[in-house]
């Protein structure tokens, strides 16, 4: 997976929310508007190619100084990214270390 795809995906549009991460969107109170800003500019964190749905990975991008992390993966058919899902981890400090980079062991 690469971040241009990801970026791309974003700027066209061209994304789509799982109901988990819907879910934790909304109980982060992550606007749409925040999540395409910080994926628009994110950073793969992490990649998971043997995921048993499909190759994803985490990303980490900010709104202004707001850090959110989403997992996802990119539909083929039409080409579009699926967000599995969105949260914030700077509410979740205990788990991140290197400014929500890598995690805590």
């Amino acid at each position: 997976m690469d971040v241009g795809t990801i970026h791309r995906l974003v700027a066209e549009g061209r994304y789509e929310f799982s109901k988990h991460a819907e879910r934790e969107r909304e109980a982060d109170m992550i606007s749409t508007t925040e999540l395409e800003e910080a994926l628009k500019r994110c950073d793969i964190i992490e990649n998971y190619p043997d995921d048993p749905r499909w190759p994803s990975c985490l990303v980490l991008g900010f709104s202004g100084q707001r850090p959110i992390h989403a997992v996802c993966s990119v539909k083929r058919d039409p080409e579009e990214l699926f967000l599995i899902t969105v949260y914030d981890p700077s509410k979740r400090p205990e788990h991140w270390m290197d400014r929500y980079k890598r995690r805590r062991r």
